[in-house]
């Protein structure tokens, strides 16, 4: 095994055992319950390893015994299945006017969501004391059920880098904000790491770990927001490419004589089939969620003019999962956020821009997300289990001050 920080470097016996405690506790949480001579068989570790390597974990409090099975020739086996049950995994998403919590237990159990008003046109500084104070209340709600926080993840509607610098976030008026040390002095150094990422990133993480193509090693998330932006997973990892970008796909100029684009150009993705070719207007998030109502209400009684729009909504969308689609050869496409409630109507639509227009032969799936709106909170909470499922563990139970 090697390591690549600075180059390929001989790895030392802990980092072995810390990524041989990770391959047990993924088999244990993909395939519990399981016994140690499962494990051993499944993942090649000789079976001395595996004892105790599960002796760890249990020390750990992330396995746990859970009683003999006999329906298997020889010995009854002790089985194994997550615990987990003194940790928490918080993922927070940051609306124009909400913000989204959402903790969940070690197998992804949801353990709090709440949804909380948000004004995103405060000042940078403004707005990490508000999202501060949730993130906050939630520490302190695990802590009185004695549990443990992970990790934080927050989910942005921008540009985030490699480092997790907010580069830009046109909706909340951000620029160049380190948000993740910002909100590290707000909770004055909680002792849990603090990471942060893309929205649309984050969703296709929950979509991978918790929805109902969870496993897929392939799969584009379509957030369906004020803007338009891309999750890309590919061969079961997320991928953002060199600076942490990739997934723009909202200004994937379509027609270059098409409606103008809040980024100064004519017929992007996001002008052509995005919320505002919907609702033809700018609106804030609370009259968006009325007026989006209100078109599925008139798409539900057959208005001609509501149908003619949606489908326009749809063929656009299609060219746009199409380029994807050539592209990346996603296995499935999610659309999320606003395209929810109305894929009865577009999704059509995208399947025959799709027969036109993909090359290879077959086309991904493309459905509607069932997470909901806090798809990119849960998808923190995600990206937080993803780091223990890597190696980084915790080291023990202390307590949350």
């Amino acid at each position: 095994m090697i390591t690549s920080t600075t180059g390929p470097q001989p790895a030392d016996f802990a980092d072995v055992r810390a990524t041989n405690l990770a391959v047990v506790l993924r088999f244990v949480r993909e395939h519990a319950p399981c016994s140690r001579a499962d494990i051993a068989a499944s993942t090649g570790l000789n079976k001395a390893t595996v004892s105790s390597l599960v002796a760890d974990l249990i020390d750990r409090r992330l396995v746990r015994e859970t009683g003999l099975t006999e329906n298997r020739v020889g010995r009854p086996a002790t089985m194994l299945v997550l615990d987990g049950s003194p940790y928490a995994a918080i993922g927070v998403e940051i609306g124009v006017d909400t913000v989204s919590a959402v903790a969940t237990d070690l197998a992804g159990g949801r353990l709090l969501t709440w949804r909380r008003a948000f004004s995103g046109g405060d000042s940078v500084s403004q707005s990490v004391a508000g999202v501060g104070a949730i993130v906050r209340r939630v520490v302190n709600r695990m802590a009185k059920e004695e549990r443990q926080v992970l990790g934080l993840a927050v989910a942005v509607p921008g540009l985030v880098d490699v480092q997790g610098t907010v580069r830009l976030a046109p909706n909340l008026g951000w620029h160049d904000a380190d948000l993740g040390g910002d909100l590290a002095k707000a909770l004055r150094d909680p002792g849990f790491p603090i990471q942060v990422d893309n929205d649309a990133n984050l969703a296709a993480l929950a979509e991978q770990r918790f929805g109902p193509y969870a496993g897929a090693a392939d799969l584009v998330y379509l957030s369906g927001g004020v803007g338009v932006g891309a999750g890309i997973i590919l061969d079961g990892r997320l991928r953002r490419g060199g600076l942490g970008y990739s997934g723009e796909i909202g200004h994937v100029q379509l027609d270059p004589e098409g409606p103008a684009c809040h980024c100064g150009r004519r017929g992007c993705l996001e002008a052509v089939a995005g919320i505002g070719a919907v609702l033809r207007k700018d609106l804030s998030p609370a009259e968006t969620q009325a007026e989006i109502e209100e078109v599925v209400r008139q798409a539900r009684s057959g208005d001609p003019g509501t149908l003619a729009r949606l489908t326009s909504v749809g063929t656009g969308l299609g060219q746009g999962v199409a380029i994807l689609t050539n592209l990346l050869d996603p296995a499935v496409v999610i659309l999320g956020g606003y395209y929810v409630p109305l894929a009865p109507w577009v999704l059509p639509a995208v399947h025959d821009e799709l027969g036109r227009r993909v090359v290879a032969p077959g086309a991904p799936e493309v459905v509607a997300s069932t997470l909901g709106h806090d798809a990119a909170a849960l998808g923190g909470a995600a990206r937080v289990l993803d780091s223990i499922d890597s190696g980084r563990l915790p080291g023990g139970l202390a307590r949350i001050p």
